[in-house]
């Protein structure tokens, strides 16, 4: 086994990739091949650069320390999307495709097989399989959703470069069976709407409960109006009773009884 060494690791996945028949599979990966190489080469990062393993529906890339992560990030952002929206438009429904991505940094060693070796490649491939970057994919009407690990965001991200807006990344924690994964998803959270505020690091396992209904209002002061619909309402104490039909405008209809005071059609 070689040893570990310092690489960029770039990772996509196809969407409903096992609904689909043998012949719209092969058109989708050529078609993910396709939408890598360009934003590779959009990036300026050569293939000497890159080495590629193909799991089927996804493919990952380790590419050399070197090359611009900034660059990578940043067509990222802009190549990939432009290069799925010119597929899409022009493709059946039955061959859409649609593609989650992550971009993270770590080392990773190749042993003896060929096979990538690495707790920090294990990371990146779990953010790729995380229930909520398939869930805020599942939600947009794009086709693509980019989650990045924590040390992308704190070295690059966060310090504005053009082209990289630091203000649409959103941190999230991920659970896995290693515990809490912290991560920065591009985009609106999933349940959420592109105005909202983030709030906190959203969880994977978060679930939106559903809204319990607003406590009615309390009247008060003159003019207050009340309506009611059968029995006798009570207020800090006192009874009304008889046939009500509301209070309006300090007018009271029907007969009230107030601590043993009794006004008839009173005004």
């Amino acid at each position: 086994m070689t040893n570990p060494v310092s690489r960029t690791i770039l990772l996509f996945d196809i969407e409903r990739y096992s609904d689909r028949d043998d012949v719209e599979q092969a058109y989708l990966r050529r078609m993910l091949y396709d939408i890598a190489d360009r934003t590779l080469d959009a990036a300026g990062i050569e293939e000497t650069k890159r080495l590629r393993a193909d799991r089927g529906d996804s493919v990952m890339e380790l590419i050399d320390a070197d090359a611009s992560l900034t660059a990578l990030l940043r067509s990222l952002l802009t190549e990939a999307p432009a290069q799925l929206r010119a597929i899409n438009r022009m493709a059946a429904k039955s061959a859409q495709i649609r593609l989650r991505a992550v971009l993270s940094i770590g080392f990773v060693a190749i042993d003896g097989q060929g096979g990538w070796v690495g707790s920090d490649l294990n990371h990146a491939c779990r953010l790729l399989d995380a229930k909520l970057l398939r869930a805020a994919l599942r939600e947009r009407a794009d086709d693509f959703a980019l989650c990045i690990s924590d040390p992308v965001h704190q070295g690059i991200v966060r310090h504005g470069h053009p082209g990289i807006p630091a203000e649409e990344f959103h941190p999230v924690a991920l659970d896995s069976k290693n515990g809490p994964l912290n991560a920065w998803l591009h985009g609106p959270l999933p349940g959420t709407t592109a105005g909202d505020p983030a709030g906190p690091p959203a969880r994977a396992s978060d679930a939106t409960p559903p809204s319990a209904p607003a406590p009615a209002p309390t009247p008060s002061g003159p003019g207050a109006a009340f309506h009611f619909s059968g029995g006798a309402p009570s207020f800090g104490g006192s009874l009304v009773a008889g046939d009500q039909h509301g209070v309006s405008g300090g007018t009271v209809h029907g007969d009230v009884h107030l601590g043993g005071t009794e006004k008839d059609g009173a005004r």
